[in-house]
């Protein structure tokens, strides 16, 4: 028995579909780094699929943090306003590594670990790059014509 079209769920709003693919690729990544980088560990996939959602939810916001930072460094209109401005866009960069480290060991403690600075900041660019690669690859696009 098929549902109609007038009963059928709306569909998901895409920040809700491009959040859950997000949490994915995360879990993926993460894992890979768990099985492959020794300081980098996990107790249980459940943990994963938690720190991949805490890890969501603190590169959402330091992403909005820096889009703002990079707004004032574009806005700013005198050398000084650009130092400063660049200079806060470092240290945003730069603290988002330790503000990582530090929301996942007050909220996991050791049952997760994510290494060092070095080992966070690679995990951080793979998440990004492959959150952009895995949306790229979803876009829908216009059907070839043979």
């Amino acid at each position: 028995m098929s549902v109609p079209d007038e009963v059928a769920a709306p569909p998901l709003d895409p920040r809700v579909t491009a959040a859950i693919v997000d949490v994915f690729v995360y879990v993926v990544v993460l894992n890979l780094f768990v099985e492959y980088l020794p300081r980098v560990i996990s107790e249980t996939f459940t943990l994963s699929l938690l720190t991949a959602v805490l890890l969501k939810v603190v590169l959402e916001v330091v992403v909005a943090v820096k889009n703002r930072v990079r707004l004032r460094f574009r806005q700013a209109s005198t050398a000084t306003g650009k130092i400063l401005a660049g200079l806060l866009l470092w240290l945003v960069l730069f603290g988002s590594k330790f503000l990582v480290l530090e929301a996942v060991n007050l909220v996991f403690g050791d049952r997760v670990s994510l290494g060092g600075f070095l080992s966070v900041t690679l995990l951080i660019i793979t998440l990004l790059l492959s959150r952009l690669g895995v949306r790229r690859l979803l876009q829908t696009r216009r059907p070839v014509r043979y």
